[in-house]
């Protein structure tokens, strides 16, 4: 039985970093099951777009698609943007749109990977207050999911965690990075910023100037082997769940 074409879908960005690092990701994602055809599309910005993506398989006789949308909350770009461009598919294509990538144990992993490469132990997690920055949104569900990862990731140890946002909602990761450093008294020794943004961009930059006060600066997410992992659980979990509804059908 022939596997669903794994179509990876990002926002894109007229920042060129953001689709290089979407590839990489892509890649190591169809590196670890080689059995996977693994493309990339993108909602705006850069090519090829989802549109021309889906007009291409269908060409090729492809039928069945599992569309991933590379995002970290389900806000509006899950709820309505990718399924109405999913609707425009050709007919012969059967697709069924996977979960957002958050919340998950694995972004987790992902995070405390960034903070330990930009210099962190595994000691200094009960001296260290940490930012969780994330892009931001006006969705109510999206903005419970980032407070929901800032627990689960001060239940692995570190002594303060709070969230912030580059746009749209508050505080601000520079706001944040000031309130941890008045917890000085609880503890808090220094303070590290890490994105919850997957590539390069606007956003992420306007994070990395909030960061300005902090004592470190982890990456985005990137390609990091566990964002990898993520993307294949959610295709399995797609592929695995019985009666998922398809966005298009032939």
């Amino acid at each position: 039985m022939t596997r669903p074409v794994l179509l990876v879908i990002a926002h894109g960005s007229r920042d060129p970093r953001h689709a290089a690092t979407v590839h990489a990701l892509v890649r190591r994602a169809g590196a670890l099951r080689p059995g996977v055809r693994a493309e990339t599309a993108f909602l705006d910005f850069n090519v090829p777009s989802v549109a021309g993506v889906l007009e291409r398989l269908a060409a090729e006789g492809v039928r069945d698609v599992v569309a991933l949308p590379l995002l970290l909350t389900r806000a509006f770009h899950a709820k309505a943007d990718i399924p109405a461009v999913l609707r425009e598919a050709p007919s012969s294509l059967r697709i069924r749109q996977a979960p957002v990538l958050g919340p998950s144990p694995l972004l987790i992993a992902a995070l405390e990977r960034r903070l330990y490469e930009a210099g962190l132990t595994p000691a200094d997690k009960r001296s260290t207050g940490v930012v969780l920055a994330s892009a931001g949104s006006t969705d109510p569900e999206a903005i419970a999911v980032i407070a929901e990862m800032a627990r689960e990731l001060r239940h692995t140890g570190w002594c303060a965690v709070r969230p912030a946002f580059a746009s749209a909602s508050l505080p601000r990761t520079e706001d944040a990075v000031r309130a941890l450093r008045a917890l000085r008294e609880d503890g808090v020794r220094r303070v590290a910023v890490a994105p919850y943004v997957i590539a390069p961009g606007r956003l992420p930059d306007r994070i990395a100037e909030g960061a300005a006060g902090a004592d470190v600066l982890a990456d985005v997410l990137g390609p990091s082997p566990e964002l990898a992992r993520l993307l294949l659980a959610r295709y399995d979990e797609t592929r695995a769940a019985s009666g998922q509804q398809r966005v298009a059908a032939a």
